[in-house]
């Protein structure tokens, strides 16, 4: 059932973005001078960027125009989109039942969207609020890509619309496998965790709104 998941977020991305502490780590000798460090600020200049993809590799990958908000009309655009993708990159899947997974933000949950989503026959799991430990996205993709983008400076957008597709396509696919993965424990730990996620948010898998409840899906994962 894993290979049913095709999940997708938003990030904004820098045109400078500073090292980790991590990556600003360095070998030296005893007694070597102290290296001196200056203060790296984030850029102002962003751009936003949506990844979809699944445990194969990326499906699609959009950036947003300078100054454009995303809303549900354009997430929209967006979805229709990705189901143009799958159908031209995971053949096989168009027979299959797809399991959409995202988060509960606004343009997500809105009414457009969601009757978007259902005339697709998708089916989706309930997101609780404030919880990207449950977003392979959040806790697996963007994590990598940030680290990349760090200590690097971008000219301008179209050098960084080139460099983040590049990357994500250089990923072997035991790199996207991995972040799907992860959701079983991710979900184990969730059900586990005195109900702190998922207290009043499972729904019964019938529900109207076509939402699968963490517990079903768990068991849908283990299967």
């Amino acid at each position: 059932m894993l290979s049913h998941i095709v999940t997708g977020d938003e990030t904004r991305v820098s045109h400078i973005t500073p090292e980790s502490k991590q990556q600003s780590l360095h070998w030296k000798h005893t007694g070597s001078l102290k290296r001196k460090k200056f203060k790296q600020m984030i850029s102002t200049r962003k751009i936003m960027c949506t990844v979809f993809w699944d445990r194969q590799g990326v499906l699609l990958v959009e950036f947003l125009p300078q100054d454009t908000t995303i809303n549900s009309a354009v997430y929209c655009e967006m979805l229709k989109k990705l189901r143009r993708a799958i159908q031209n990159k995971r053949c096989d899947m168009l027979s299959a039942t797809i399991l959409w997974l995202h988060d509960n933000a606004r343009l997500h949950s809105a009414a457009q969207t969601q009757d978007l989503i259902t005339s697709f026959r998708w089916e989706q799991t309930d997101h609780p609020p404030y919880s990207p430990d449950l977003a392979p996205s959040d806790f697996h993709l963007f994590l990598h890509l940030k680290k990349f983008l760090g200590g690097k400076q971008f000219d301008d957008n179209d050098d960084l619309k080139d460099t983040v597709p590049k990357w994500l396509t250089l990923q072997a696919a035991t790199f996207y496998e991995e972040g799907i993965q992860k959701l079983v424990p991710c979900y184990k730990r969730c059900l586990s965790n005195g109900g702190k996620y998922v207290k009043n948010s499972l729904k019964n898998t019938e529900s109207d709104n076509n939402k699968i409840s963490y517990e079903t899906l768990l068991n849908i994962f283990l299967q």
